[in-house]
């Protein structure tokens, strides 16, 4: 059976995708820092960990569970994040990087610390934002968000090269889904897009077979917003 990690799941898409994978037979490591709504049932191959993606004592804790109870990492979905929408000048230093923390070098640490338990056909999955490519629009109050997710994007480019053996790696760069995180950033706009529906392309994406795409960035877009 194969192995997928998650992070972000207590809600949006990240909850979806554990649902998903769940449901097509993998064992499924969720982290988040809140715990899964006991609203939906899951199987025994689930195992939900609080984690914050910052903190370095969860990481190290997460390798020490893989060493006792897995050996391989088959798919890595890295879709916690974080948004804070305000004016560029009304930031504070703190609330800045502490989103660059969550988007950017909280994935650099998973997946450098993640390294020793992927394959060669391993696939790392890095959820980004349409806003985050490079002459898209973009949009006021996102100065922090957006940016992070381009650094992002150029993280997963730099990655394919100096992995070129394995595992694959690439950027799924959504549009507008009707997530918590839109509605704290577009409180009146209502997107097409069901979390759900992304959390099926994403899984699609996620286990093809042979794997068509690396170091790709990649819209996934009906609209932005």
């Amino acid at each position: 059976m194969k192995t997928v990690i998650i992070t972000g799941t207590s809600s949006g898409i990240g909850l979806d995708l554990v649902k998903t994978f769940d449901l097509n037979g993998y064992y499924v490591i969720s982290l988040s820092r809140n715990n899964l709504p006991i609203t939906t049932s899951y199987s025994e191959n689930v195992n939900h960990i609080n984690f914050d993606i910052t903190n370095n004592d969860d990481i190290n804790s997460l390798i020490k569970l893989l060493k006792s109870k897995y050996t391989n990492i088959d798919i890595l979905i890295n879709n916690a994040g974080k948004l804070i929408s305000k004016p560029f000048s009304d930031f504070s230093d703190s609330e800045f990087k502490s989103i660059y923390d969550v988007n950017l070098f909280g994935v650099v640490n998973l997946i450098k610390s993640l390294l020793p338990f992927f394959h060669d056909n391993s696939h790392i999955v890095n959820i980004s934002s349409v806003g985050g490519i490079n002459g898209s629009s973009k949009f006021p109050g996102l100065s922090s968000y957006s940016s992070s997710k381009g650094a992002l994007n150029i993280l997963t480019e730099v990655l394919a090269i100096e992995f070129k053996n394995g595992p694959y790696i690439n950027s799924l760069c959504l549009g507008a889904v009707q997530t918590p995180m839109l509605e704290l950033a577009f409180p009146d706009y209502k997107a097409l897009t069901k979390p759900e529906d992304m959390a099926n392309f994403i899984y699609s994406f996620s286990t093809s077979n042979p794997i068509m795409f690396n170091g790709k960035i990649i819209p996934v877009s009906i609209s932005n917003p």
